[in-house]
């Protein structure tokens, strides 16, 4: 008897690999172990929607239960693995249930960095990863006049839009020189630095939190910096990075660095075991073919089809363009490509206007687009690098030029 596939995880990663196995034809029984309490859901909300309000924890579910009966998908919530025993091909949960396996697949994504300074436990200190995380927050800030978010990130400068008000002082901590220093390119990033200000939250670079204040009944007060400087807080979000969940791969002797190695189609160092979206590190073409690890829901979905397709032997390498989004305020970011921050690069568009786009060239060849309310740009940036098609920086700056003709009959 088959003992099929099990999936060790439970957001995007998870679900979308158990969908693209049946759709490729895998028949065997498929099960998701997942350590969360609810069904796999939605997570670019969490920093935006849900803090607002315009979003709801029972509307973020990515399938229905209908899609998972139908397709015979097994889902054990609450069920944290504690162990991979590859020689007898099963998984071992914390509650010592044991689930056989012929084929395994980790998509165990990636944790949030934790604070590591005196008070980070204190009572209305959270770090902003998980549906309960995002409940816990939006039933807070309500009565929250000083909010501190540690880290200028996406996700942190994300919660600070959704979050600034009248009345209400929203500060964002950064020891870097900037926002966006690790995640975004340095163009973009200025744009969104003055956004930021426009909006009145207050920035504050090379600050780094030395340790955190309480009051007398364990919650916090204020977030002091290395400097000595007081920054009085009522809440204070954690948005320092993540990092991927290798625990398991590595007890179990899988190669890891920074990430699970996989190979084109997300297999690991053990033919029987798959690892698929931010937790696995793979060869990417936009990289020049380099190991790298993507933490995106766009990447989660695309890394995850071609684990399901080579599942359902229908093999097929990684190919899909990066690209990424954000939103914060009226500002829809999309970004796609690699480029790095070296590289020439034009605008396309009026900035002052709130629409434009930014075009990255390395070596006289398209490396990417970050794109500020300008969707048909990103679509065509996305179009352009995928059928490894090129505009030239004086074609991408003038807006009467139709990139579209740079795709020919493709």
């Amino acid at each position: 008897m088959a003992e099929g596939l099990t999936i060790v995880g439970g957001c995007y990663a998870a679900i979308n690999t158990a969908a693209a196995a049946r759709a490729a034809g895998y028949a065997e029984p498929i099960r998701i172990l997942s350590e969360e309490r609810s069904a796999p859901y939605q997570r670019p909300p969490l920093s935006k929607g849900m803090l607002t309000g315009k979003a709801v924890a029972a509307a973020l579910q990515l399938k229905s239960d209908a899609f998972l009966r139908e397709n015979a998908i097994e889902l054990h919530l609450d069920s944290r693995v504690i162990l991979i025993d590859r020689k007898e091909r099963r998984t071992i949960a914390a509650d010592g249930r044991a689930f056989s396996h012929d084929v395994l697949v980790l998509a165990t994504g990636s944790q949030a960095r934790r604070l590591p300074v005196a008070g980070a436990g204190l009572k209305g200190v959270i770090t902003l990863r998980t549906i309960e995380d995002a409940t816990e927050l939006r039933s807070i800030v309500a009565d929250s006049e000083n909010i501190v978010v540690i880290g200028a990130g996406f996700v942190g400068l994300e919660v600070a839009s959704a979050l600034s008000a009248p009345g209400r002082c929203v500060t964002v901590l950064e020891a870097q020189a900037g926002v966006l220093a690790r995640g975004g390119m340095p163009a973009l990033a200025r744009y969104v630095e003055a956004a930021h200000q426009r909006a009145g939250v207050r920035l504050a670079f090379g600050a780094i939190a030395e340790r955190l204040e309480g009051n007398a009944g364990g919650r916090i007060r204020a977030v002091i910096t290395r400097d000595g400087t007081r920054y009085p807080a009522d809440t204070v979000i954690v948005g320092i990075g993540i990092t991927p969940r290798v625990e398991l791969a590595e007890a179990a002797g899988l190669a890891c660095n920074d990430g699970i190695l996989v190979d084109a189609f997300g297999r690991t160092s053990d033919p029987a075991i798959f690892a698929a979206g931010e937790c696995a590190r793979h060869p990417n073409p936009y990289a020049g073919g380099q190991m790298i690890r993507l933490e995106s829901v766009q990447h989660a979905q695309d890394h995850a089809k071609v684990v399901g397709m080579a599942l359902g032997g229908r093999p097929v390498a990684y190919h899909a363009v990066p690209w990424f989004w954000s939103d914060q305020y009226d500002m829809k970011l999309q970004m796609t490509g690699l480029p790095r921050k070296e590289d020439e690069h034009v605008v396309r568009g009026d900035p002052d206007s709130g629409r434009f786009s930014i075009f990255y060239f390395r070596d006289g060849k398209l490396s990417g687009v970050d794109s500020i309310n300008r969707p048909a740009d990103h679509i065509m940036a996305r179009k352009l690098l995928a059928a490894n098609s090129s505009v030239t920086s004086g074609e991408a700056g003038d807006t009467n030029f139709d990139l579209a003709s740079r795709l020919g009959n493709i």
